[in-house]
């Protein structure tokens, strides 16, 4: 149940406010929004308000805003109308710039929404600060030291008879040997003699340094709002950084393309809810600065691409073929779609085995 609840809560908060982004830009500038929907897929339950249609839909995997306009839309014989030029309320009647800003304001607000959510858990938990202590703050699970038996709060005294006296010594050392099997001196709470375990080091894919999953102790200090807003605007500006350089090395091949779908992420998200509101909301942070910069790729149907088109409109001086533009989008979704249905058997197959 509780795995459920922060699914619903994660997608829901990451794409309602990427649309409510779409959908305040679009009234600010005069577009009438004919709908507005979470999920995709007939509809469960809708409102009719003056002009525009707040539904719920089937398949809770992404939501949209409908503007008049903006595509082709159906009239009471079933036929597909393209709003006239000249109508005031049409998307295609405003300024490239305004349709731009329209465009653009979904993944600024994915943006918006990690700022916010980690801002709150700064100003709820403090600012974390990392020990250098050689006590184990936490472990990978499926790592090295996790499979070893090495539990939190363990120290590592020494690796391979070399004393380490701090986390920066520690980590020098491991780093230094990859794929080696090491001799690691343990020290527990409550035990009175040393232990002696055996782990070996994963290379890792990036760096290539030794890597057993162990982080150090982690505490936190009270920090005002006017700091938790730097930290989290910090922290913001780091993910982004992180997972470009990551989309930009998997795209050049310097590291494999391990993509998850829908199903790895719902186990994440559960994994984080069991893990505590802080954590929920972090990751929340991180996979909404995730869905906006996917958004801004070029890829049709998604909101960079039409960006792109906005883009050479402008240059131009006139809009491309709607029906081209569309049949673009069109054959763009599909194939998302079928990248999403690839992804998502993948993710299963890796559930079956890990199962096993």
């Amino acid at each position: 149940m509780l795995t459920t609840l922060a699914i619903v809560f994660v997608f829901g908060s990451m794409v309602m406010i990427h649309e409510l982004g779409h959908y305040m830009v679009a009234k600010w500038i005069g577009v009438k929004v004919i709908e507005f929907s979470f999920g995709f897929g007939p509809k469960i339950v809708g409102y009719q308000g003056k002009e525009t249609l707040y539904a719920l839909r089937i398949i809770p995997l992404g939501g949209f805003v409908k503007l008049h306009g903006m595509d082709a839309e159906v009239d009471e014989n079933g036929r597909a109308v393209i709003a006239p030029i000249n109508d005031a309320r049409s998307f295609m009647n405003k300024p490239v710039w305004q349709r731009m800003a329209v465009i653009v304001a979904g993944p600024i607000m994915n943006f918006v929404l990690a700022i916010v959510l980690f801002v709150g858990v700064f100003a709820y938990l403090g600012i974390p600060s990392q020990s250098n202590s050689n006590l184990i703050g936490s472990l990978v699970k499926g790592k090295p030291a996790a499979t070893a038996g090495i539990q939190p709060g363990d120290k590592i005294l020494a690796v391979n008879q070399e004393p380490t006296t701090d986390w920066n010594r520690l980590t020098e050392v491991i780093h230094a040997k990859p794929d080696q099997v090491l001799s690691l001196t343990i020290e527990r709470a409550n035990v009175k003699q040393h232990q002696i375990v055996s782990v070996k080091t994963e290379k890792d894919a990036q760096s290539g340094y030794g890597m057993i999953g162990i982080a150090p102790e982690v505490t936190y200090m009270h920090a005002s709002i006017l700091q938790s807003t730097r930290f989290g605007l910090e922290r913001t500006l780091d993910f982004t950084k992180f997972i470009m350089v990551t989309l930009t090395q998997m795209i050049t091949g310097k590291i494999p393309a391990d993509l998850g779908g829908p199903v790895m992420i719902a186990q994440v998200i559960g994994e984080g809810a069991q893990q505590g509101l802080s954590n929920l909301l972090g990751l929340t942070g991180v996979l909404s600065i995730q869905l906006g910069l996917l958004n801004l790729f070029p890829i049709p149907a998604l909101d960079g691409s039409r960006l792109v088109f906005l883009l050479i409109e402008g240059l131009r001086g006139k809009p491309l073929n709607p029906e081209k533009e569309n049949m673009i989008h069109l054959v763009g979704f599909v194939l998302l779609m079928v990248v999403m249905i690839a992804v998502t058997y993948k993710d299963v197959v890796r559930l079956f085995v890990k199962a096993g």
